[in-house]
């Protein structure tokens, strides 16, 4: 069965353009990577726990702050995992200087026995849609052609 995932994509208006925060996975595994890696804000969702307040929880756990405001219920996409995405947007700002990621554990290095701790979300930025096109995750691209149109 695949897994279902929620999400925040905020946005806001700068200059007649539209910029939207992305976030970059932490962890050893990702600290190289950047085109195609970036991601909204997102987690999957616990049983019995419905999407939007997922997506929320998720945004306080990986960014470390509260979100609140008029969420606009955007078109799940299937990632390439078989991932299934339900995703809201949000015009509202965030400061990047303000991040204070969740962290996970996991054996590193490979077959070392040592567990080390990482966070979550080792950054967060905001790109014009053009920009963030480049940096996210290829099947959230839909995510970003409708914010695009709000």
């Amino acid at each position: 069965m695949a897994r279902t995932a929620a999400g925040l994509l905020l946005f806001r208006r700068s200059n007649d353009l539209v910029e939207v925060l992305l976030v970059h996975p932490g962890g050893p595994l990702w600290v190289k990577k950047d085109e195609g890696a970036w991601t909204i804000p997102k987690g999957e969702i616990e049983p019995g726990e419905e999407p939007l307040p997922a997506a929320r929880r998720e945004f306080e756990e990986e960014l470390g702050s509260p979100v609140s405001g008029d969420f606009i219920p955007l078109k799940s996409i299937r990632q390439a995992s078989g991932k299934l995405v339900h995703a809201w947007a949000l015009e509202a700002d965030f400061d990047p200087a303000t991040l204070r990621s969740g962290t996970f554990s996991m054996e590193w290095p490979p077959r070392s026995g040592r567990q080390q701790h990482f966070p979550e979300v080792d950054r967060a930025q905001w790109f014009t849609i053009d920009e963030a096109k480049q940096k996210i995750n290829k099947a959230q691209i839909a995510l970003l052609d409708q914010v695009s149109s709000l």
